[in-house]
């Protein structure tokens, strides 16, 4: 997985106060303080490890797909990631992998026209991404990333091709990122603000869903209303709690991790306790000395 998609564990079940838990690394953690924050995971939910580094991700999807398709499963895995993942040789060693090995995974590209602040045109100048996939071998599809059910649609038809024709498939969905990259990042300084107001105001996609479900009679302003204040109450109460949970114990930081620890990790938790003996006052009293 990458660190954009919360709404799929969210869909899944993780609630409200492991997603705060495991930003507060405390003992409620499912990571036992170990990740960095929004990097989430899940064993019972089928969710991975976050991880950070760019594309990564793809060649353990992949893995994992083909792992399910010598069990025989009726399953598939799915990854996402960004058109600047795509220039990372993760991408075309996953894309080959998948292609030669039939693995049944759906790679999810969410193409918003920037990494960072580098424009697609100065990262490839072929097609956009699903012309890449045709290259490999891969059966590949471009839909409108800013269309809910279109995208859905595709999702779900891309899915039942991967598991009953034990392929992988290759989703690019086009869209535009409109806020900044991070909270570092001003991206006026590198696009035009005019551009960037066009798609919030006229091409966003949550209000052009909101429009199809309201003009279907299945919601409105007042529900909308009453859901984002109910939701805003549930964050609030959960990072708070989160807030004044105890950090997980000391020793877990070295448990849980391997079957044997080896022996560099043997080696820091003997300094460890040698440090924490000169400086008590500066550690938790629940670390066995």
């Amino acid at each position: 997985m990458q660190y954009r998609e919360p709404g799929v564990l969210l869909w899944r079940g993780f609630t409200l106060e492991q997603f705060a838990n495991q930003c507060f690394s405390n003992r409620g953690d499912d990571c036992r303080g170990r990740q960095m924050p929004i990097h989430y995971g899940s064993k019972k939910l089928n969710y991975l490890t976050v991880a950070s580094t760019i594309a990564s991700q793809l060649p353990h999807a992949v893995g994992v797909a083909y792992s399910l398709k010598m069990d025989g499963k009726d399953a598939c895995a799915v990854t996402y990631f960004g058109d600047g993942g795509s220039s990372e040789g993760d991408f075309h060693a996953a894309l080959n992998f998948a292609a030669v090995t039939e693995a049944p995974v759906l790679f999810i590209c969410r193409n918003n026209g920037w990494a960072i602040s580098t424009p697609t045109s100065d990262q490839f100048r072929s097609d956009g991404i699903v012309v890449r996939g045709e290259a490999y071998g891969v059966r590949s599809i471009r839909v409108d990333g800013n269309d809910t059910l279109a995208l859905y649609s595709a999702v779900r038809a891309a899915r039942e091709m991967a598991i009953c024709e034990q392929r992988p498939i290759l989703i690019e969905a086009m869209t535009y990122r409109v806020g900044h990259h991070s909270t570092s990042d001003d991206s006026t300084k590198y696009r035009p603000v005019d551009e960037i107001e066009l798609w919030r105001s006229a091409r966003d996609p949550i209000t052009r869903f909101r429009k199809w479900i309201e003009s279907n009679g299945w919601w409105s302003s007042e529900a909308e209303s009453e859901l984002r204040s109910n939701v805003r109450k549930q964050l609030l109460d959960a990072i708070q709690v989160a807030e004044r949970t105890e950090k997980p114990p000391l020793v877990d930081m070295f448990t849980d991790v391997y079957d044997a620890v080896p022996s560099n990790l043997s080696e820091q938790e003997k300094w460890l306790r040698e440090t924490i003996k000169i400086h008590p006052q500066d550690y938790p009293s629940d670390f066995p000395l």
